[in-house]
């Protein structure tokens, strides 16, 4: 047997554990995301954190970790994608001496060295269908058995799982085992994409140059007022990590403190469209209210659209809605009879 230094904290340099990013923000998607964190946490029921590649799933598993009566003990985080099939199950659940070629020695597993706490399991539709039956045996029995072993051991562990697939999907293509899924997702949280909670940009934009500003030595880094709206306007496919990554780059490659447009990449620079989306402004005469939002969302549906060439799935996920409400409101703008074809060019797309 052995141990290993399991349990991570994050923490600012004067002693105070910083902000999770994944729960900065005032969308309400991530509001609601906070205060079902802090209602679970006490609990031991399992979770499933479904999400994008870095929307934060992994940073709310431990936010789930910190608030909980388990935060004394160690928090595993295993990235079942990245280790072998052959080795994964040695790697959860252990092995004994001799179990197979090369185990020399008796070795703890995940779940044993994780005991009175909380083991992540990260990228969970990777697993094999016979790690799926053995995962599954272990949420229902509380009890895991080594490679090699005769007997099972009991474990008090507590169970969150992610993963960046559809495991509902999946588990109609017969990728996934159904039981697996359902005891999987006693609590569902589904991680926003950061296209779909723009309106944190700034927040994060923020909180990750203050982070990195507190490794840099001369004048804390600033973002200009114009750089802002490209980082505004960019969809960000690699979500809330890709916008760290690149602050924490401009953070440690610009001279003078000020980031402008010229220091953003030539991706971000080019993103805002040639047909900019006017922000309403209110004058001195007012405005209407109705009026001005309408035309607004008009102008973001027409510019998703243009950018996803007319397909409506991809333009009401860059929305951020539901493929049925961008048609409805598609057919509330142009109506019955200019959508056309439409519903027939629907039904194949």
């Amino acid at each position: 047997m052995f141990a290993r230094d399991t349990k991570t904290i994050v923490s600012t340099p004067n002693g105070v554990p910083e902000p999770h990013p994944a729960l900065i923000g005032e969308h309400p998607l991530i509001q609601k995301i906070g205060q079902l964190v802090l209602k679970v946490a006490v609990t031991d029921a399992t979770i499933l954190i479904t999400g994008e590649s870095g929307t934060g799933k992994e940073l709310v598993a431990r936010a789930i970790y910190s608030s909980s009566p388990r935060t004394d003990r160690p928090f595993i985080a295993v990235n079942c994608g990245a280790i072998p099939a052959e080795l994964l199950e040695s790697e959860m659940f252990g092995h004994e001496r001799g179990a197979f070629t090369g185990a020399i020695a008796q070795r703890a597993g995940m779940f044993q060295l994780a005991a009175g706490g909380t083991i992540f399991l990260d990228e969970v539709g990777e697993m094999s269908p016979v790690l799926q039956v053995k995962l599954l045996r272990v949420l229902q029995d509380r009890e895991v058995r080594p490679v090699g072993a005769d007997r099972p051991l009991k474990v008090d562990v507590r169970v969150v799982a992610a993963s960046n697939k559809d495991l509902a999907q999946e588990v109609e293509h017969g990728r996934f085992r159904e039981d697996l899924f359902y005891r999987l997702q006693v609590i569902p949280i589904v991680m926003p994409a950061l296209r779909e909670r723009r309106s944190d940009i700034p927040l994060l934009v923020r909180h990750f140059l203050e982070k990195h500003n507190r490794k840099r030595a001369g004048r804390p880094a600033r973002l200009s007022e114009e750089a802002m709206v490209h980082l505004w306007e960019h969809d960000w496919p690699g979500n809330v990590r890709e916008l760290e990554n690149l602050l924490e780059r401009l953070v440690i490659l610009t001279e003078d403190g000020m980031i402008e447009v010229e220091n953003l990449p030539s991706n971000i620079r080019s993103l805002i469209s040639e047909k900019k989306i006017p922000r309403p402004t209110l004058g001195e005469d007012g405005l209407d209210l109705n009026t001005a939002v309408e035309e607004f969302e008009n102008r973001l549906i027409e510019e998703a659209l243009r950018r996803t060439k007319g397909n409506k799935q991809a333009a009401a996920r860059l929305l951020g809605l539901k493929r049925t409400t961008l048609v409805a409101k598609l057919r509330r703008r142009r109506g019955p009879d200019e959508m056309g074809d439409e519903a027939q060019e629907d039904a194949g797309e």
